[in-house]
């Protein structure tokens, strides 16, 4: 699921981790239990939105060890890689870094949306989540999941809930429910106490799951 990041790119954190833990560790007896075994970890974000959303593209139905691998590939295709840039590279070049045809579809429609102005990147920070949802999905390749874990991990929004997530679902069921299977009716019910905080009961429940933090 992670793809690394430069090292020379500096983190941006959420202002409102801590009133989150102190909002959900009061509100519920599992986050109370989890939110201290992590001691200092935070959600992070790095990059900017298209190099998000592409990394998310290429990582798609492969493992983060092969993704990583064509990802490298991909990226020295081009000094710098934004929208103007994919669109001027060829189609073997991409696929001899190892892309599909299907993905090297996904990856050009990508930066067509952002180069025509068709997604209104820069009053993303105005814009409800579900209005952001709305735009991202009409990106070839892109679904509700990962248009969530852009809202998530890229814009840092707090009280997002991303009910297909199959390590939400696990984390729910095994820490909620004694590992019994869940709906995502029970789901929805146990993340009633964490609003407006979803996101970082989510990512705890990650947590949970695997101590290594989920970074895009």
């Amino acid at each position: 699921m992670t793809l690394s990041q430069s090292s020379d790119v500096i983190p941006v954190t959420p202002a409102y981790w801590a009133e989150a833990c102190g909002h959900l560790a009061k509100k519920d007896r599992v986050m109370k239990k989890l939110i201290p075994q992590f001691g200092n970890a935070i959600l992070e974000t790095r990059g900017d939105a298209f190099v998000t959303l592409a990394r998310s593209i290429v990582g798609q139905q492969i493992s983060v060890k092969a993704a990583q691998s064509v990802w490298d590939r991909f990226s020295a295709l081009s000094h710098g890689l934004t929208p103007a840039a994919v669109l001027k590279l060829k189609v073997d070049d991409m696929r001899s870094a190892g892309l599909s045809a299907r993905k090297v579809e996904y990856l050009v429609d990508l930066a067509v949306h952002f180069s025509s102005g068709t997604l209104h990147v820069k009053t993303w920070q105005e814009m409800a989540d579900e209005a952001i949802i709305d735009e991202l999905v009409a990106i070839r390749g892109i679904g509700r999941w990962t248009a969530e874990m852009f809202l998530i991990f890229h814009l840092l929004r707090p009280n997002v809930l991303p009910l297909d997530d199959v390590g939400l679902i696990n984390g729910i069921s095994r820490n909620y429910f004694s590992g019994e299977p869940v709906s995502r009716s029970d789901a929805r019910e146990v993340a009633q106490a964490w609003s407006p905080y979803s996101t970082v009961a989510t990512w705890y429940i990650w947590r949970s799951l695997d101590p290594v933090p989920v970074a895009y």
